[in-house]
């Protein structure tokens, strides 16, 4: 499993155990082992939670994106361990400095930029970046731990 390695949905699903409406990723590009990778997330104008966010001017939720973020590192420590999704979680452990800078509407293609800052252990820290026709819409730092 070299870098430059572009993961599909079910090879994702094999990797972390998030499950639709809940999996917010639709491809990951490893750029390099356990240091950064690129998700990508289309956003469609019948995703479910445009319904109630907002129904007259619909974004995408803010946490969603963050989310988004964080499966992408997932994926990407989970790709780079050579791990499955068997009984292993992640959980959001920190988030930092979360900035939120344009909406993200319906039909758009949403880049999630992941890159690792620090690892000890089973913690993993990361910076992220989202991008939409390459805006920057939020960015964060945040971490996660691997728990079997």
């Amino acid at each position: 499993m070299g870098n430059n390695k572009e993961l599909t949905l079910k090879e994702i699903k094999k990797l972390i155990p998030h499950r639709e409406p809940m999996l917010l990723i639709d491809k990951v590009k490893v750029v390099k082992h356990f240091e950064k990778a690129i998700g990508e997330k289309k956003i469609k104008n019948n995703d479910y939670y445009f319904k109630g966010h907002f129904p007259n001017k619909p974004i995408m939720p803010g946490v969603f994106i963050i989310e988004a973020l964080a499966q992408t590192a997932s994926v990407l420590v989970m790709h780079s361990l050579k791990k499955t999704a068997d009984n292993k979680l992640v959980y959001f452990m920190s988030l930092e400095n979360a900035k939120f800078r344009k909406p993200v509407m319906p039909n758009s293609k949403l880049y999630l930029y992941v890159k690792k800052k620090q690892h000890r252990g089973k913690v993993w820290k990361f910076s992220g970046e989202a991008k939409v026709n390459n805006v920057k819409v939020a960015e964060a730092i945040y971490s996660a731990m691997i728990v079997e």
